[in-house]
C-alpha cells in the first residue's frame, strides 16, 4: 500500500496532471490519500510524480495517521468506538493492519474519509524543486516515507 501526499501546487500545470491528481482526490497540497499497489495506480503516480511525494506506509504510521487525521462524515475524529461500531474490525490499529496487508479498504468503515488533511511537515520540507535522493521533497521516499507523514500527523 501506498502513501501519497501532494507536495507542490497546481498553477500553470497541464490539464493532464490536473485531472490525474484529481482522479487520486488529492486536490490540495498536504493532502494524503492511500492507495493498493496496483499497476493503475503506479502509471497515474508516475504521472504525477513531480508533484507529490510517495512510498510504501507500515503499520504503525498507518495506525496513527488514522487516530490523529481520520475524519467520518460530519468532520469528526475516527474513534476505536466508531471502528467497532461500523466495521468488523474491534480497533483502529486492527484496521490499519489489515489495510496494510490488503485485506480491507478505507470503504469498510462506514463515513470514513478517504481523503487525509495533513499538517505541514515541522520544520518543513526540504524543497519542493528536487526529487528525494537528490535532497528534494519530491518522488519516491520508500520506506522514508514513514518518517515523512510522521512529522505531518
Amino acid at each position: 500500500m501506498y502513501a501519497i501526499v501532494q507536495v507542490r501546487g497546481v498553477v500553470k500545470t497541464r490539464r493532464e496532471i490536473k485531472d490525474t491528481l484529481h482522479m487520486l482526490r488529492l486536490h490540495h497540497i498536504n493532502h494524503c490519500v492511500l492507495v493498493p499497489d496496483t499497476p493503475e495506480y503506479l502509471g497515474m503516480i508516475r504521472k504525477v510524480k513531480d508533484f507529490i511525494a510517495y512510498g510504501e506506509v507500515d503499520e504503525e504510521t498507518l495506525a496513527t495517521i488514522l487516530q490523529t487525521r481520520g475524519r467520518i462524515t460530519g468532520n469528526e475524529l475516527l474513534t476505536d468506538e466508531y471502528v467497532r461500531q461500523s466495521s468488523r474490525y474491534g480497533t483502529i490499529a486492527e484496521f490499519a493492519v489489515a489495510l496494510k496487508n490488503g485485506e480491507a479498504r478505507i470503504s469498510d468503515v462506514q463515513g470514513l474519509k478517504p481523503v487525509f488533511r495533513l499538517h505541514p511537515p515541522r520544520k518543513g520540507y526540504r524543497t519542493i524543486k528536487r526529487t528525494f535522493p537528490r535532497g528534494g521533497s519530491l518522488g519516491y521516499y520508500g520506506k522514508e516515507i514513514n518518517n515523512l507523514l510522521y512529522t505531518m500527523r
